[in-house]
């Protein structure tokens, strides 16, 4: 198959949550996504904030079970969930925990070797946090 050139320049998710503040306190402030741009209109306002490195993962529902089973022991994601890397997905999701998160499923290693969390946040968002382990893997925690 031929390459074709990427014209997309920018993976942007827009969430729209009934509890803005919260959301933008939770993912700016606790999260840490630093704020790009801002902007309001006549009686709303909108927030960008980055978030690294994005890439858009296709899954089919069969290996979507699987990840959802490997992270949580059951079927628990809808058509979306987002997941970031982060530095310790333990201290991350306990930090996320106390700011108001469901956590769902505590962090767990995976057979990708990360270890992974699952909570629902707010915005209606299902995250799944990840830390890679690297060379890490073949050590006991």
């Amino acid at each position: 198959m031929s390459e074709v050139p990427s014209t997309v320049r920018e993976l942007r998710l827009v969430v729209t949550a009934d509890d803005y503040d919260e959301a933008l306190r939770f993912y700016r402030d606790v999260l840490g996504l630093p704020e790009r741009a801002a902007f309001a209109s006549d009686g709303g306002r909108v927030t960008i904030l980055e978030a690294g490195r994005a890439t858009l993962e296709i899954t089919d529902p069969n290996h979507a079970a699987f990840i959802d089973e490997v992270e949580v022991g059951k079927r628990v994601a809808g058509h979306i969930r987002v997941a970031f890397e982060v530095d310790d997905s333990t201290a991350t999701t306990a930090r996320l925990a106390e700011a108001g998160a469901d956590v769902i499923a505590e962090p767990t290693r995976t057979p990708w070797n990360s270890l992974n969390s699952r909570l629902e946040a707010p915005g209606s968002l299902q995250l799944t946090l990840f830390t890679e382990l690297g060379d890490q893997g073949d050590e006991e925690d």
